[in-house]
């Protein structure tokens, strides 16, 4: 048999044609970012990678090809072992690494020997990756987006939530990116997604629409925490039809207050995160703030912080970056609750 050489666009074409996604790839590579349901086989583990290194730059390539050939055998021998001697005959493996080069070439050899159908990524992951972002513009460009605008605490991801409970075509961009999207959007316990994971997501979650249908997302900045969002989705979306979600103040409180529980349940990490808002609203003024949250006042402060702070800043960036903001369709919201804005939710799709 004969291991077969696939381009990048060639392989994400196919890909539901393959039984298992093999990355090569060292452990920290593959946290980084990976192709779709990729499993991780390591040729070299991380230390021994960087030991290889170390070898090819202070001692001679021709060293370090040897003692890579002995790391790689052993750790081939091992997910063999491991993980192919239950695979039936017709299994058909898709194997990459960084370039498509001696990690993956190794591995692929040893499966096609045994007799099964192995295709080997041309160019490895640094090819998928290039052709992920030669498809992000276009497949941005090919839907119609309703933008959710609203000021902070009005709901919007509730309602992203029951859009996609009645079977909308949501894109949920901050669930995408595990983070709130403001100075205060830490979401504790959960790490974001490299940049080059999450423009792999969001490439994910497009290639699944229907562009027939329209496109439910947030109207986000262009970064949401660390991670920017794609050029050509923040374009298309800043061009498109907006939906203004409206929710009374006191239910935008309370509504925080369930989101953000954290900040009520530890104080001192909430008075941490308030530090971030020194240089916009002052020492004073964000002092005065952390004083109030340490005396149980958490309330008072998150409604301060709507109207002094959130709220001008929202209305400012709305209307100078989202072009059909004037003609936004405004919807009400009764209150916070799940069956309130599925109320909503169903409004906007029978329209």
């Amino acid at each position: 048999m004969t291991v077969q050489i696939l381009p990048a666009h060639e392989a994400i074409a196919r890909l539901a044609e393959f039984d298992t996604v093999i990355d090569a790839r060292s452990e920290d590579e593959f946290a980084e970012d990976r192709m779709p349901a990729a499993v991780n086989w390591p040729s070299l583990h991380n230390a021994e990678r960087a030991e290889i290194g170390t070898l090819y730059k202070q001692v001679s390539p021709f060293e370090a090809r040897k003692r890579g050939a002995a790391l790689v055998a052993a750790n081939i021998a091992r997910h063999i072992s491991r993980e192919v001697l239950d695979k039936p005959k017709g299994w058909k493996p898709l194997v990459y690494c960084w370039r498509g080069g001696k990690r993956s070439g190794s591995l692929s050899l040893i499966l096609d020997q045994i007799g099964f159908r192995v295709h080997l990524l041309d160019g490895g992951y640094k090819a998928y990756r290039g052709e992920v972002l030669a498809q992000l513009p276009a497949l941005a460009a090919r839907f119609q987006y309703r933008v959710v605008c609203g000021p902070t605490g009005s709901g919007k991801t509730r309602l992203l939530q029951a859009l996609a409970a009645e079977g909308a075509q949501v894109l949920d961009l901050e669930a995408l990116a595990h983070h709130r999207s403001s100075v205060l959007g830490l979401v504790p316990g959960q790490t974001q997604p490299s940049q080059k994971e999450f423009d792999n997501r969001v490439w994910q979650a497009l290639r699944g629409f229907d562009p027939a249908r329209p496109v439910f997302v947030e109207s986000e900045s262009k970064k949401v925490g660390n991670v920017a969002v794609p050029e050509a989705l923040i374009l298309a979306m800043r061009a498109s039809a907006c939906i203004h979600l409206q929710l009374a103040d006191e239910e935008r409180v309370a509504l925080l207050l369930e989101d953000y529980d954290w900040f009520v349940q530890q104080p001192e990490f909430f008075c941490d995160r308030l530090s971030a808002l020194t240089e916009l609203r002052g020492r004073e003024v964000v002092g005065g703030w952390q004083a109030q949250v340490r005396a149980g006042h958490t309330p008072e402060v998150v409604r301060e912080l709507l109207v002094q702070h959130y709220d001008p800043m929202y209305a400012a960036s709305i209307r100078r970056n989202f072009a059909h903001w004037p003609q936004a369709q405004t919807v009400c919201a009764q209150d916070r609750s799940p069956e309130a804005m599925a109320a909503v939710a169903r409004t906007l799709t029978s329209a």
